[in-house]
């Protein structure tokens, strides 16, 4: 059907605390915006409501969606909570516990009960199979089929419901994975199987395993949850297609989500970082901080150059937040960020030494803050927010949901009692303090990317980012504050901006100036055409593929590697200079320096093939020029600066045009979100309907 029979897209962002929703005409450019609790026992409920509703709201039907694009957090949420398959492992004789020894480094040095995650895969189902493969890829000993047939045989009797295989060396040589692969599909054709060669091709034994082990844990419920959305939403009369973003910020169908759904690691968070660097394309800021906080995590992430840094692996389940090797490694792209257990439903409490913490914890959707009056009764970042007057407790969601001030002050009250605080200090503290725990996150962010934080205006979004934006920016010493129309449903507006797209990665390894760029060249078009095949499959005509390559290259003797964008065209001894040129630049950039005088190697060559993105209207303000038209009226809300509570004027965020104009103490409400603009702000409406603070000196 043609896009002017089906003309509508929607985007749904399912997170912790709320779904959010975003339907798209692209013939009229119009769009309309839905934010609803999340249905943590059956997310279909939430989005089932807010689909429902925000068609009612344009008067649209079901069948005139041509796709809808989701994000879930279903991927991370189980490798955390350990919900996956009963998963086994296969892997070459000797290296069974290869997954438990995990690296030789510590994340701490001084911990002398250093803690690490137990692998997905207990001991008793880890085996060992008879091969071994060179590091060329040769194979020094054939595969014993019949005795991994017994394996199989017996890992199948203890109800193994999924299986990894990951072979020394698979590779340089994935022969011997295949026929595993097969030899199980043949065994046990109910039984997952996910070769490393296929999701993981590149080198480090450890983060290669358990790769693979988290995309096969994962897979039965991913691709149950995916064919029952679709199913679904067949039900309610759609029949467009449904996609699901991927953590490196493009777009895939179910049926590779379902065979690769690792990928999907940071599928949500990964659309609010491409919404802010589509806002910033357009509106002429290249480089920002993207600030999206919502009910449980803000994620705070770098845009350069109009595009998010990504990484080409992560974390999952870390032992310790914060610290870099406590957790399971996945070898997937991702869009960099930093996430912080800090959203409006996190819970405030009195530790052991007398002091006020804010999180991780969160009251999420169920029971929610102590001011949803759902059951709540602990004192959250929300209750919170709302106490100091920054919340309309008549006006949240637009009126469709009303908050009890009055439960919020009690919950604040235990806190406050224990504490030696009046309610509103108790208030405040939590609000300044959450506020701190976010920007020192975002500046240690910045800094191990080597990026002076004060040189990225602060865009924000999420339904809390815009209350707590300004101190946040004012903490950074920050000098321009964003918000946009509609910020917060942001994140659903960025699975709409999202091209088809996925990546690609192959080991080579070799000197720069040694390289075999014939074999080279191989390995980069066989990605590039099997890249070209799945966006065919997608309908993506071959005219409107595009296509990145990079390399990741080291000094010699470093223990890690960067990532450098190589040329387009065949390769040979004439390209050296020009990579070797972008490797010093992507090294001078990071580092600010250059490093020793000796060789450079090649671990690895990525390539990411891409469809047109998506072209899209963004929300624009009906109002007027004249801020003064705009005001809704006047309320209490707390700022320190001025000693405590004083009348505030209340905007209308719809009534806001292009060149109005006010400054703060200033309040200013949407139907998602309210911005809090503190005393010496000064506030401007752009032509792209953003609102624009500059902070004061």
């Amino acid at each position: 059907m043609s896009v002017s029979a089906r003309p509508l897209r929607i985007g749904v962002d399912i997170g912790g605390t709320f779904t959010d929703v975003m339907l798209v005409d692209d013939r009229t450019g119009r769009s309309w915006l839905g934010k609803t609790l999340t249905t943590p026992a059956d997310p279909s409920i939430a989005v089932h409501g807010a689909v429902t509703d925000l068609l009612a709201d344009a008067g649209r039907s079901a069948a005139e969606v041509q796709n809808v694009i989701h994000g879930t957090t279903l991927v991370t949420n189980t490798i955390i909570e350990r919900k996956g398959a009963r998963t086994a492992l296969l892997t070459t004789r000797g290296f069974r516990d290869a997954v438990e020894i995990a690296r030789e480094s510590r994340y701490d040095l001084y911990d002398l009960s250093l803690e690490l995650p137990p692998p997905l895969v207990p001991r008793r189902w880890r085996r060992e199979v008879n091969e071994r493969v060179l590091a060329d890829g040769a194979v020094f000993e054939p595969l014993d089929l019949e005795a991994a047939g017994r394996t199989v045989r017996e890992l199948v009797a203890q109800r193994i419901e999924a299986i990894a295989v990951c072979l020394l060396h698979s590779f340089r040589n994935p022969s011997h994975e295949q026929a595993l692969a097969e030899l199980v599909r043949r065994i046990a054709p109910d039984v997952r199987v996910a070769i490393s060669s296929e999701v993981s091709p590149e080198i480090r034994e450890y983060e290669r395993a358990s790769t693979t082990i988290a995309n096969v844990y994962v897979q039965p419920l991913v691709e149950r949850y995916l064919r029952e959305l679709e199913r679904h939403l067949a039900a309610m009369g759609f029949e467009a297609q449904l996609f699901t973003m991927l953590s490196s910020g493009g777009i895939a169908t179910v049926d590779t989500a379902a065979r690769f759904p690792v990928r999907l690691v940071e599928s949500g968070p990964a659309a609010g970082a491409l919404a802010a660097a589509q806002y910033g394309r357009l509106a002429g800021y290249p480089n920002l901080l993207s600030f999206d906080m919502g009910g449980t995590t803000v994620k705070a992430c770098l845009i350069d150059d109009g595009e998010p840094l990504t990484t080409p692996e992560m974390e999952v389940a870390r032992v310790y937040r914060f610290k870099k090797g406590s957790g399971l490694p996945v070898k997937v792209r991702v869009i960099e960020m930093i996430e912080v257990g800090a959203g409006g439903g996190s819970i405030a409490h009195v530790d052991r030494l007398g002091l006020l913490r804010v999180g991780p914890e969160s009251a999420g959707a169920s029971p929610g803050p102590a001011c949803y009056g759902l059951g709540g009764i602990e004192p959250t970042v929300t209750d919170a927010d709302l106490v100091l007057g920054y919340l309309d407790p008549s006006f949240f969601l637009g009126g469709r949901m009303r908050l009890d001030r009055e439960a919020a002050a009690r919950a604040i009250d235990k806190i406050a009692g224990q504490l030696g605080m009046t309610v509103d200090d108790a208030a405040w503290g939590i609000h300044q303090i959450v506020n701190e725990n976010m920007a020192s996150a975002a500046r240690i962010h910045a800094v191990e990317r080597g990026r002076d934080v004060r040189a990225y205006p602060l865009f924000a979004f999420g339904g809390a980012g815009p209350v707590h934006a300004y101190r946040v920016a004012q903490i950074l010493g920050e000098s321009t504050l964003i918000c946009p129309l509609g910020a917060g449903v942001a994140s659903a507006l960025g699975l709409l901006v999202a091209p088809l797209a996925f990546d690609f990665v192959r080991s080579a390894y070799g000197f720069l100036d040694e390289l075999p760029w014939d074999r080279i060249n191989t390995v980069l078009d066989d990605m590039r055409s099997e890249g070209h095949a799945l966006l065919r499959h997608a309908g993506v005509p071959a005219a409107d593929v595009a296509m990145r390559r990079s390399a990741d290259m080291r000094y010699t003797g470093q223990g890690h590697e960067i990532n450098v964008p190589v040329p387009t065209g065949r390769l040979g001894p004439e390209s050296r200079d020009t990579i070797m040129r972008s490797f010093e630049a992507a090294y001078q950039q990071l580092y600010h320096r250059l490093g020793p005088a000796v060789a450079v190697e090649v671990l690895n060559w990525r390539v990411v093939v891409s469809g047109p993105r998506p072209t899209l209207t963004f929300p624009e303000a009906s109002g007027s020029g004249d801020a003064r038209a705009a005001i809704k009226g006047e309320r209490q809300a707390y700022f320190p600066e001025s000693g405590g509570f004083r009348p505030t004027r209340v905007y209308d965020r719809y009534g806001l045009g292009p060149g109005a104009e006010f400054a703060g103490p200033a309040i200013v409400e949407e139907h998602e979100s309210t911005v809090i603009i503190g005393p010496g702000g000064h506030c401007r409406i752009d032509s792209a309907s953003l609102l624009v603070a500059e902070m004061p000196r």
